[in-house]
């Protein structure tokens, strides 16, 4: 979602803590997969979003209807176009058909905003969604719906993948009373992995490789028409006309991009000055080969990073506290003594509204194959939950009116993984530990589970196809709800064991008790040796001991 409106302020809205959304995605081709999926990920990251799933049904429409465009960040009406005779099946971000999108936004030219167009980047997901079935079709659809009715947003980068392809999207408009955008398309190789995250990532387009790669034909002839670009067609990078690198698109965004390939790819290290800022060095590639393949729990802890075992670790610096918290609050961007800092913008972030990874799988029906992994909150002290694309319900803990930001609800998973991280905050490295094992107790079962619902739900299929949908609506919809049940167990359980700075002992999975029967006396931690030091020096003699 949003970065920054305008490149030349992208350091003010990145940092300055203006309520900006910020989102990060991955793409791993099939054979870059461990089981030969198609994934990608998604953050949808914002300090005004709910965590809650939509879905809308497949739909026959009558000759003559229209669909009212409402922005997907703001509510506002936009205007109506015409409807398609039918549209698909759509849960979250993925159709019945296997398909998925998702997004970062960039921002880019400001002048190149159309504010007059029906088409904001979110309607224009959750249209194509409805109305396309593959990965390239949903490049023409979304391509042709932005041409006939204009676009309204800024500069994005979309991931769309379906069961066989993953491809990385760019699109920005063509300025106020130019209906449509210049976009470019270029497909992942099935042997490698991208990422984007808040920043343009395509430079050169190969032109002449119609079978993996598309443009609109303007994309180059705008950029020389507006002063952007004057060299040869083959020298052309979309991201230095349309959206160039400042300091705020290398740290705050290429950053969360390389600390993704880093894992995969040792040499990525030969970057980081890059991502610091040093606009000498040559851009990262749009993609990697990594060095091994990626499971959807590679893809899912992925989301999780917090710059862990680089220089950036936001556990090191004074900032994660005496409980080495991988958080800051905003403002991002600070002052002291006339000098500005700023804290770093990890891939994990707290006010994420969803987090999900698309998992495409050519080789089943796709009412069984698509399986889109579900979180709320904060990926890192959140639980992927499946849910089948071919999903007749929503979970009651993700329902859109079961609660929102203004009203708590004890079965929201939104407001109980809220509820329990930010209890986490207080106490990350201890309590951590604590969410981590029970993380892992529900997507371990997961992982084990999804092969015999799978083969349970493809004997279904060959006999009943609505009975198998029924079967993984029923899977989907209870284990969501029952993994939300389990993370409430697990706030009050954190509560009670940590409770006023205190650490209950335990004994043979339970609290332990005196022979009595009364609470055994508390654990008291204290605080590292690097947090007492701090605090001695700042007090001085103060709090010497005499």
């Amino acid at each position: 979602m949003k970065k920054i409106i305008s490149v030349c302020m992208g350091v003010l809205f990145l940092f300055c803590g203006t309520d900006i959304y910020a989102c990060t995605g991955f793409l791993v081709g099939k054979k870059a997969s461990v089981d030969g999926s198609v994934m990608i990920s998604y953050a949808a990251d914002s300090h005004t979003l709910y965590g809650e799933m939509y879905r809308w049904p497949a739909a026959v429409w009558p000759k003559g209807a229209f669909l009212e465009v409402v922005e997907w960040d703001s509510g506002r009406p936009l205007g109506k176009i015409p409807q398609v005779e039918q549209t698909y099946a759509v849960i979250g971000n993925m159709n019945e058909h296997q398909l998925a999108i998702t997004e970062s936004t960039w921002g880019g030219r400001p002048e190149l905003v159309d504010t007059t167009g029906i088409i904001d980047y979110g309607s224009l997901i959750y249209i194509t969604l409805q109305r396309a079935k593959t990965a390239r079709e949903a490049i023409k659809t979304m391509a042709d719906l932005v041409a006939d009715h204009g676009y309204c947003s800024g500069g994005e980068s979309f991931s769309i993948a379906d069961k066989n392809e993953a491809w990385i999207m760019e699109m920005i408009g063509k300025g106020a009373g130019n209906k449509g955008a210049v976009w470019v398309a270029i497909r992942i190789p099935d042997d490698c992995i991208s990422a984007h995250a808040n920043q343009s990532r395509i430079h050169q387009i190969p032109f002449d490789d119609q079978e993996n790669c598309m443009y609109s034909p303007d994309v180059v002839s705008l950029a020389r028409e507006k002063g952007y670009f004057n060299g040869k067609d083959k020298d052309f990078s979309f991201t230095n006309a349309y959206c160039p690198y400042d300091f705020g698109g290398l740290r705050g965004c290429e950053a969360r991009v390389w600390a993704f390939f880093r894992k995969y790819d040792p040499s990525m290290d030969k970057y980081e000055a890059l991502i610091k800022g040093d606009f000498t060095q040559k851009p990262m590639p749009l993609y990697i080969k990594p060095n091994r393949k990626l499971s959807v729990q590679d893809v899912q802890n992925g989301m999780r990073d917090h710059y862990e075992g680089t220089d950036l670790d936001m556990t090191k610096d004074a900032g994660a506290g005496p409980y080495k918290v991988p958080y800051r609050w905003r403002p991002m961007h600070f002052e002291v003594d006339g000098q500005e800092y700023l804290n770093e913008r990890a891939i994990a972030t707290q006010q994420s509204g969803f987090v999900i990874v698309p998992q495409l799988r050519n080789w089943l029906p796709d009412a069984i194959g698509g399986i889109l992994w579900f979180a709320v909150d904060d990926a890192d002290m959140a639980v992927f939950n499946p849910v089948y694309c071919s999903s007749l319900a929503v979970p009651e803990c993700y329902r859109a009116g079961n609660g929102d930001l203004y009203n708590f609800s004890w079965t929201s998973a939104f407001w109980i993984h809220n509820w329990v991280a930010n209890t986490a905050y207080s106490k990350y490295d201890f309590m951590i530990k604590d969410i981590r094992k029970v993380q892992q107790e529900l997507e371990d079962e997961y992982r084990h589970t999804i092969p015999a619902i799978d083969k349970a739900a493809a004997e279904l299929y060959n006999k009943n196809p609505e009975e198998a949908r029924r079967f993984l609506t029923w899977y989907s919809t209870t284990t969501a709800d029952k993994a939300t049940v389990r993370w409430k167990q697990l706030g009050e359980y954190l509560l009670v064991k940590y409770i006023d700075g205190n650490v209950k002992k335990e004994e043979n999975g339970q609290f332990k008790r005196t022979r009595y029967g009364m609470p055994a006396s508390p654990d008291f931690p204290g605080y590292d040796e690097d947090y007492y030091r701090s605090i001695a020096n700042s007090a001085g003699d103060r709090l010497k001991v005499k």
